[in-house]
């Protein structure tokens, strides 16, 4: 007998899942989940939302330019659109009291249902989990290697030629450093693609800064397209605020509660 996924989602959508087994991991126990093989594209994105929002345009590139808010909006929204109960209540009139940040002008009130099948983002746990490899990491600096130029779109690699020396924004927009399409780097042990560079990736947590006050944001992690190498390690994670948007931040779905199916072999 065949174990799959099942749900009323197509048959594309559930194949652009993978199934991370869970376990032990930073003292505590980590649930199955299911998680993008890829970060979500403009295709996906103008087949739900109906509009584009990307500064670098093209199907199979990352979307890019979407708050926090956009990426909780969107994943309601493919989740009806698919017959799956959404995970995310969302409140667009009524201000999050406890979202204290003066720079974010939304503060939707959000809160989750942890029954729903629907698409969600991922937490910032089962985000690195799954960039290490889940239970078969071997252990790598990044995302399925010790080789970022293996993996990883970064600000070295992402233009047309590459960079070497310091960091450095005319240099980056003179070398048109941008976005690829998903995919197009070695996935990792898990067969993630892209968690190590390409687009910052939103998580659900919002967090204040730990020592350097800085004000409540929501949590990305992922390293992109015009960031530092260290920022594409899994352990690295930083803050912005909700409402911000930027052509290297996307983000990729996490999915729980797919009840298994069995079917027998012919």
């Amino acid at each position: 007998m065949i174990l799959l996924a099942a749900s009323s989602c197509s048959r594309q959508a559930k194949e652009d899942l993978v199934f991370v087994k869970g376990g032990a991991f930073r003292k505590a126990e980590m649930p199955d989940f299911y998680i993008g093989k890829c970060e979500v594209t403009q295709k996906e994105w103008t087949g739900v939302v109906g509009n584009n929002p990307s500064t670098f345009k093209g199907d199979e590139l990352p979307v890019e330019t979407v708050s926090w808010y956009d990426c909780v909006d969107y994943c309601n929204k493919r989740s009806l659109r698919e017959g799956l109960k959404p995970y995310y209540h969302i409140e667009k009139d009524k201000k999050d009291t406890a979202n204290t940040n003066p720079l974010d002008s939304v503060r939707w009130t959000v809160t989750v249902n942890h029954d729903a099948d629907g698409y969600r983002l991922p937490t910032e746990a089962e985000w690195e989990y799954a960039a290490r490899g889940g239970q078969l990491s071997k252990g790598y600096a990044y995302s399925g290697s010790n080789n970022l130029e293996e993996v990883g779109w970064y600000w070295r690699n992402s233009g047309d030629d590459y960079l070497t020396g310091a960091w450095s924004w005319p240099a980056l927009a003179q070398n048109n450093n941008k976005t690829h399409p998903v995919g197009s780097k070695a996935p990792n042990e898990l067969g993630l693609s892209d968690m190590s560079g390409n687009v910052r990736e939103w998580c659900w947590e919002s967090r204040a800064g730990d020592t350097t006050g800085e004000a409540q944001g929501r949590i990305w992690k992922g390293g992109g397209w015009m960031g530092a190498d260290f920022c594409c390690e899994p352990s690295f994670h930083a803050l912005h605020q909700a409402n911000g948007k930027g052509p290297d931040q996307g983000f990729r779905l996490c999915r729980s509660n797919i009840p298994p199916i069995t079917i027998k072999p012919q």
